[in-house]
């Protein structure tokens, strides 16, 4: 009920952080694994140190999210060459920080983009084969944000919001097609994104970097970061047939740090 022998699963934002350990977990429960992200030769570094890398047939998608009519394409094209996907992340890099009364326009703009409108273009390009095979998973990696807002994430808090509605309202539409859509909300996670995080509110604030981590874990019951593989471990439930009457919720993954707010 765990296993992913047979399945082929899209992993965006895999190169690093929450994205490659989702490829990494998926893979070692059998799928094959389509990374998709904009920097090529990254891709190829963590497609050839997958789990099954040798005996798979994973791929890669090399695609910029500002681009949203290229990722269509280019997902279209996969599909049409390789056959249909079964699994779907959405993973994609949170905007610029800052306060969202500075926040410009176009920022917005740029991330709903990004995420709403890249998210539903994949969706609708894979749609037809998780139909036919009378199996899928959408699951989205988004934030805590969905239920408290983070202070100096403006742009993000708003635009994962958005995320988790939409992938409320696919999952009403979609399941009676054997299909679920699951939000996963990391906690703080360590990760090159937090790590930017943590420096720009040490500058803001005028505290060291220690300092801003010193008050995020004190605020985890479990005391800690969170390790993007324990992220992994989630998305791989969800992605599984074990989690076949899961859908349209959002899950937080923080440590219990949502339960003391």
């Amino acid at each position: 009920m765990v296993d992913l022998d047979g399945k082929r699963a899209m992993v965006c934002g895999s190169t690093q952080g929450i994205g490659r350990a989702c490829a990494e977990e998926l893979a070692r429960r059998g799928a094959s694994v389509t990374l998709v992200a904009r920097d090529a030769a990254a891709l190829e570094r963590v497609r050839a140190e997958l789990p099954g890398a040798q005996s798979r047939s994973h791929a890669t998608i090399c695609v910029d999210f500002g681009n949203p009519d290229a990722v269509r394409g280019r997902a279209a094209e996969h599909v049409n060459s390789a056959g249909a996907i079964h699994i779907l992340v959405n993973n994609t890099g949170g905007p610029k920080s800052g306060p969202i009364v500075d926040a410009e326009p176009q920022a917005f703009r740029d991330a709903i983009s990004n995420h709403v409108v890249c998210n539903h273009l994949l969706m609708q390009t894979l749609l037809g084969g998780m139909k036919d095979a009378g199996y899928g998973r959408i699951i989205n990696i988004i934030s805590t944000s969905v239920f408290t807002p983070i202070k100096g994430l403006g742009v993000s808090n708003t635009t994962r919001a958005a995320v988790a509605n939409w992938a409320k309202t696919v999952a009403s539409e979609v399941g009676a097609f054997g299909i679920t859509v699951n939000n996963v909300l990391p906690g703080y996670t360590d990760t090159v994104r937090l790590k930017s995080l943590i420096a720009a509110k040490a500058k803001r604030s005028g505290v060291s970097e220690e300092q801003v981590v010193d008050e995020w874990i004190n605020s985890i019951p479990l005391g800690r970061l969170a390790a993007p593989a324990e992220i992994a471990a989630v998305v791989g439930f969800l992605a599984s047939p074990a989690a076949s009457y899961v859908s349209g919720i959002n899950l937080p993954v923080d440590g219990g740090r949502l339960a003391t707010n």
